[in-house]
């Protein structure tokens, strides 16, 4: 398992960035993120990732691109976010290239219980007989523990299939954990008392726009009652 600074530094990176990203308290996050090179060794990929909200009762898992919308965030500035934080990820396969060590083709990251968990994984994802859709499908019952009545019937095939290809039980993959500090000081995209870049400033700006047309809104519905 490669263990240099600069992936240290980039692991610290990736967990501030996904406190920032999600914009309530949660209890647990699952992302995924693919990393391939096609033509001319041009690197592609995809990422998502799903968070659990904190409560007592069980709820669903968020998607990351449900956050804008759920939470009045404008989108374009959202999604410069998630490109940032993919872009991180893309620095963690450079420094394993740099290192001269063997390429991963995916990751999962798990932050729960006050621990970061990165499980690589080198398969060959165009060798494995699965459509990017079946992945996700296999990747949401594996990690976010989605029970199977969730599924459709296709899907639940998917599920059935990979159970009986024994992909569950894989030993091509290879995991790094760190114990975080149970109270991280982290802020998030709607915790801006104090801003301290452009980024932020830009996303408080539009939130509180957004605010006032709303409160104007609320002030002339009431002026037309009287």
């Amino acid at each position: 398992m490669l263990d240099t600074p600069r992936l240290k530094k980039l692991y610290k990176e990736i967990q501030t960035s996904i406190y920032y990203m999600i914009p309530e308290k949660w209890s647990s996050v699952y992302l995924y993120a693919s990393i391939t090179e096609k033509v001319y060794k041009i690197p592609i990929g995809e990422m998502f990732f799903y968070y659990f909200p904190k409560g007592i009762l069980k709820k669903r898992p968020v998607n990351v691109y449900e956050i804008p919308g759920k939470f009045n965030i404008d989108e374009d500035i959202y999604m410069k976010l998630v490109k940032d934080l993919y872009n991180s990820i893309q620095k963690l396969r450079e420094e394993y290239i740099k290192n001269n060590q063997k390429i991963w083709t995916s990751l999962t990251i798990s932050i729960k219980d006050n621990n970061f968990e990165v499980e690589y994984n080198y398969d060959s994802i165009d060798d494995w007989n699965y459509s990017n859709d079946d992945r996700k499908v296999i990747w949401k019952y594996k990690y976010l523990g989605t029970d199977t009545a969730a599924f459709n019937r296709k899907e639940r095939a998917v599920i059935q299939r990979y159970l009986s290809d024994n992909k569950l039980n894989n030993n091509n993959e290879e995991k790094y954990i760190e114990t975080m500090y149970k109270k991280p000081i982290h802020k998030n995209i709607l915790d801006y008392d104090k801003p301290d870049n452009p980024l932020e400033q830009n996303v408080i700006k539009k939130l509180e726009e957004r605010k006032r047309k709303v409160n104007n809104q609320i002030l002339a519905s009431i002026d037309s009652r009287d």
